[in-house]
This record gives C-alpha cells, sequence and structure tokens, in this order.
C-alpha cells in the first residue's frame, strides 16, 4: 500500500499577482524548442502509453492467482506460471520506464543545449549599457537555474503530465471493466483525500516559504561576510562577534521554521493514512456484500483483490493532475523570464556591408555629440572636436563630466543619441563593429583580469602571438622580470579578477595586452592611475613608445601625461569648452587654469615631493 502524500504545490502571492499571460505565440515559441526532437517525443509518449498499459497487468494477474491458483482447485504448474507472468510484466514495465527516462534526459539536456548557447550568443552581442544596467546576478540565474529548469519541465511536468493521464484512463478502463460498481465504491474516496489535504498542504507552503526567505537573508549573510571583501571589512572593523550573533540569530530562526514545517501536518497525515484505507475497505466491504448476498454472481475474490490494487494506483497520478494548474504556470513563467532576456534588444548591431576604412590615417571627428544614460539627465549635450590621425589628444575635467562616454563612444560601447562619430570619414554606426574594435585598444583604470593564467590573460588580445612578442610586449610594459620572478612565471594564476595582484601589476599586464593586440587607435582612460610616481615614469615611455604613428585620446589625472599631448580638450557640463596646449589655456585663466590650480598643481607637487 503506497503511503499518501498530500500536495504541497502551490501558487505564491507573487506568483500569482505576475501569472504570465497565456497566448498561442507564446504556446507555439515553447514548441518550437521541442520540434526538432518530436521523434524522440514520439518515443517517449509511446514508451508512456505501454508503460501504463502493462503496468495494469500484475494487479490483473493478482486477481487471477487468487481466483484461479488459490480460491479454486488451481495446481502448483498454474500458480508458477501466474507468478512467473507477473513477474515479467513488472520486470518490462520497469525496463520501458527507464528507457523512457534516458530518452527523456537525452532530450532535456539537449533543449538545455540548444538554449544556453542562444542565450550566451545573445548575451554576448548585448549592448555594454545592458551590463551596466541589469544585476549579473541576474543574468547568471538566467544562463543556468532558469534554463537548467527545462529539464524538470520535459522530464517533471510534461511527461508527468501525460503519464499521469496515461495511468489515470487505463487505470479507470479498468477498473469499471472488471466491476462498475467497485470502481465507483473505490472513487468516491477520493475527495475525502483531496480537499482536506489542500488546506493543510497551503500551510505547509507558507511556512515553507517563510522558511526559504530566512535562508536567503541568511545566504547574503554568508556571501557577503566571508567573501574576501567583506571578511577584510569584517576584521577592520573587528565586526566579528557581532556578525556571529547576527549569523546565530538568523540560524535560530530557520530552525525554528523549519522545525514547524516538519511538524506541521504530520497529525494529519497519520489520519489520511488511515483515510487512504478507506477505499480497498469500502471495496471489500461492497465486495464481499454483494458476494454474499449473491447480487452479482459474476464477482469474484479475485476481482475485488485486483479492484483494491488498482484503486491505490489511482490516487497518487490524481493528486498530481490537481496541481496540474500550478506546474503549468511555473513552467510557462520559467519560459516567459528566458523569453524576456531574448526578446531584449541588442540597439548596436554591425551594419549589413560594414564599412572598413583605413583606419590609421583618417581622423578622430565628434560633430554635435549628445548623449545620455538617463533620458530626463543629458550628459553630453554638445560635443565637437577633432583629432587628427597620428596625433595625441588629452580630455580633461571635473569629476562626472562624461570624459569615459566621450571615449566609450568612439568604439560603440555606446550609441550616441544626436550628432555622429566618424573615423576616417565614416560614421563609426555604418562600420564593421568586430573590424572597428579590432582597430582599437583600450585601457582603463578598472583593470579586468580573467581569473586563469598571465599567459592565458595575455593571449586573450593575440591567441596567436609567439613567446617572443608576449616577452617583449611585456618588457615594454616594464612587467616582464616581475613574471619571470613568480614560481610559475608566464603560467602564473592571477586569481579572480585578478585579486593575486596589485593594482600597479595588473595596470602593466593591461597595458602589455593592448601592445599584443597593436591597435592603430589607442584609448588611455586613467590609464596609470593605479601607478606610483615610480612606476608611472617607467610605464609613461611604454606609453610614449605605443602611442607612436597612433591616434591617441588619453584621459589622464597627472600633469606629466596632459603636458605631453598635441592638443588638451577641457570638458564641462556636457561640451568642450576651451581646447589647446597647456601654455595656452593657462593664459585663457579659463576651466582649465582652475583645474590646474586645483588638481593638477597638487598632484606635481605631491609627486615632486616624493622624488625629492
Amino acid at each position: 500500500m503506497q503511503r499518501f502524500r498530500g500536495p504541497s504545490r502551490f501558487l505564491t502571492d507573487d506568483e500569482k499577482e505576475n501569472m504570465p499571460k497565456i497566448s498561442k505565440e507564446l504556446i507555439f515559441r515553447i514548441l518550437s524548442y521541442l520540434k526538432p526532437y518530436w521523434k524522440q517525443f514520439l518515443l517517449v509518449f509511446a514508451a508512456i502509453l505501454l508503460s501504463a498499459a502493462i503496468g495494469l497487468l500484475p494487479s490483473i494477474i493478482t486477481g487471477k492467482i487468487v481466483d484461479e491458483a488459490l480460491v479454486k482447485d488451481g495446481t502448483m504448474a498454474n500458480l508458477i506460471q501466474l507468478l512467473l507472468a507477473a513477474f515479467v510484466t513488472m520486470t518490462v514495465s520497469q525496463v520501458i520506464g527507464v528507457l523512457e527516462s534516458y530518452i527523456n534526459a537525452w532530450i532535456s539536456q539537449r533543449i538545455i543545449f540548444d538554449m544556453k548557447n542562444q542565450m550566451y550568443d545573445h548575451l554576448q552581442h548585448m549592448p555594454h549599457s545592458f551590463f551596466t544596467t541589469e544585476k549579473q546576478g541576474d543574468i547568471v540565474t538566467r544562463m543556468n537555474s532558469d534554463i537548467g529548469g527545462v529539464s524538470s519541465v520535459i522530464s517533471g511536468t510534461l511527461t508527468s503530465i501525460v503519464s499521469n493521464i496515461a495511468t489515470v484512463v487505463t487505470t479507470l478502463v479498468a477498473l469499471f471493466t472488471m466491476s462498475w460498481q467497485l470502481a465507483l465504491v473505490g472513487i468516491v474516496v477520493i475527495p475525502l483525500l483531496i480537499l482536506p489535504t489542500r488546506s493543510v498542504g497551503k500551510t505547509r507552503w507558507k511556512l515553507l516559504s517563510e522558511s526559504q526567505a530566512k535562508h536567503d537573508e541568511m545566504n547574503q549573510l554568508v556571501n557577503e561576510t566571508l567573501s574576501v571583501s567583506g571578511s577584510m571589512l569584517v576584521k577592520l572593523f573587528t565586526r566579528e562577534e557581532k556578525e556571529y550573533e547576527r549569523f546565530v540569530n538568523v540560524n535560530e530562526e530557520v530552525t525554528q521554521l523549519n522545525l514547524k514545517e516538519q511538524r506541521s501536518g504530520k497529525w494529519f497525515h497519520v489520519i489520511m493514512g488511515m483515510f487512504t484505507q478507506i477505499g480497498p475497505l469500502l471495496i471489500y466491504f461492497a465486495g464481499g456484500y454483494f458476494i454474499i448476498m449473491k447480487s452479482d454472481p459474476t464477482l469474484t475474490v479475485g476481482t475485488i483483490t485486483a479492484t483494491v490494487a488498482l484503486i491505490n494506483r489511482l490516487y497518487r497520478p490524481v493528486q498530481s493532475l490537481l496541481n496540474l494548474h500550478v506546474d503549468f504556470t511555473r513552467s510557462l513563467a520559467l519560459f516567459t523570464r528566458i523569453f524576456d532576456y531574448f526578446d531584449k534588444e541588442n540597439s548596436i548591431q554591425s551594419p549589413k556591408d560594414g564599412k572598413k576604412p583605413k583606419v590609421e590615417s583618417g581622423n578622430i571627428v565628434f560633430n554635435h555629440v549628445a548623449f545620455s544614460y538617463v533620458p530626463e539627465k543629458p550628459l553630453l549635450t554638445d560635443i565637437n572636436f577633432t583629432v587628427p590621425a597620428g596625433q595625441m589628444y588629452a580630455i580633461v575635467g571635473p569629476s562626472g563630466s562624461g570624459k569615459s562616454t566621450v571615449v566609450n563612444l568612439i568604439p560603440r560601447l555606446y550609441d550616441v543619441l544626436a550628432g555622429s562619430v566618424t573615423v576616417a570619414g565614416v560614421d563609426v554606426r555604418d562600420m564593421d563593429l568586430t573590424y572597428l574594435r579590432s582597430c582599437i585598444g583600450v585601457v582603463t583604470q578598472d583593470t579586468y583580469l580573467f581569473n586563469g593564467t598571465i599567459l592565458e590573460n595575455l593571449r586573450y588580445a593575440n591567441e596567436n602571438a609567439t613567446m617572443e612578442e608576449i616577452e617583449e610586449a611585456c618588457r615594454i610594459a616594464s612587467i616582464h622580470e616581475f613574471i619571470l620572478k613568480q614560481p610559475d612565471g608566464y603560467n602564473t594564476m592571477v586569481g579572480n579578477r585578478g585579486l593575486k595582484l596589485s593594482g600597479g601589476e595588473k595596470q602593466r599586464l593591461s597595458i602589455a595586452r593592448v601592445i599584443l593586440k597593436d591597435p592603430k587607435i589607442l584609448i588611455l582612460d586613467e590609464a596609470t592611475s593605479a601607478l606610483d610616481s615610480i612606476s608611472e615614469s617607467a610605464i609613461q615611455d611604454a606609453l610614449e613608445v605605443l602611442m607612436q604613428g597612433r591616434t591617441s585620446i588619453v584621459i589622464a589625472h597627472r600633469l606629466s601625461t596632459i603636458l605631453k599631448a598635441d592638443q588638451i580638450l577641457v570638458l564641462k557640463d556636457g561640451e568642450i569648452r576651451e581646447q589647446g596646449t597647456h601654455e595656452a589655456l593657462l593664459e585663457q585663466n579659463g576651466i582649465y587654469r582652475d583645474l590646474y590650480e586645483t588638481q593638477f598643481r597638487k598632484i606635481l607637487d605631491m609627486e615632486s615631493g616624493t622624488n625629492d
């Protein structure tokens, strides 16, 4: 006799509020991922139906064993024959079930494979603005949890629906074929099992939801305080005891909720376990009455036995089908979240037959450029300047004036809202995007390294670079000697985001990486900000070599860098307010002179003091 398990699946208030709208388009879109595997699905459904039909035979054969081998004057040969038949049918049913699960698992994994590939390719080509607005955790959740959850939809929800329906239909047909009176008696009990269970199930679901919320709170606490940065903060502010108290309190709440959830409904399940016996008892009572009172001469003890076995086979699938709307809604919600990411528009795409001009011999021109991250807050309003080919321009301005945004418009990390940015006389929006970005090298203030070896990070710029080229680039970037001192040399692991290296070491690797790329246009966004004055002096020589013959735009806060610029652009309030050489701008007594007096001169004095 199987133990009855009440339904514990309910829609949360949030799920009810955000229930996906069922439409023909949504259903067909989901089916489009299943369509390539329709032949395999037919095999699965055929196996389910065959297994459901064969699964009836052991119960029916049990009835025959009672009637033909035990009640009547049966022989041992007859008994053994029927027992072997029951064993064979059970074995065949199990084997078919295993084969069905294998095919099902293969289908679900292939669909996940297809969807993950599509999602990764889609996200790789999303504009930079997508990654600055979306939470990284949400992106990872879509890639892993949501798409991974498709497996449970295919192997769980979809096949479970078909399997349960097949089991219910075949079982009901068998029950009513044997004795419609006993079938009705067994079915009458089902409401007694379902209605009260849903009430208690909702209580358990509420406790589970509260417990999950507390689990999330505890996980958040663990992630924050036991991460690299979090643990350092805890230590520096000596908050170990306080954080431990917080953890103990949350852990206690989680424990109490888990205990409540486990205790809830224990007595109810005992009663429900008794209810599952009522159906068989009623069948025995009705069957016994019919036989004793000779109301149904065709009814046998074997029929009663088989009916009891089949009625128990009916309870679980009926209960599962009652939760069909929950499973169906959650499955649609899962696909809706995935499709929501697929439908996010890629606003920056490479044009068909994009142009590929000679970038090294062309000027960079900003013509009445306007841009904003938020429509109601314009950042750049009317940017106009020209960087002649082969020259180095510096951009200066107050913090938050949009200096980095200006240079990010050149490789089309963002697109202008008005005006145009042209390279070699071609609007960057009309250029082949891969070609455009391959011509540009960028060194940023926040250097990013992948969690791999130094060599792997360097070859990210040029996977075909020889060791001689790599070592030469590192010598120019003044990092080669440092690498050789490491136990594993160029195979040294840099750690997550390069945490095993100092800021200056990461920046030098970043510069070496750009040298290996050998770009036609060079953009340096606070490229020497993480270096001390001695390191900067060494790296500045490397950058001068790198910038020779290249069109370069430098955002710098160090006066030594700015002084080497052919022209200085002063950005303020979304416009280029001043342009000229260092001396010419000082004579104007304008914005640049204010910046010089408040920022650059102070830094220059500090550097002079350090050198002294």
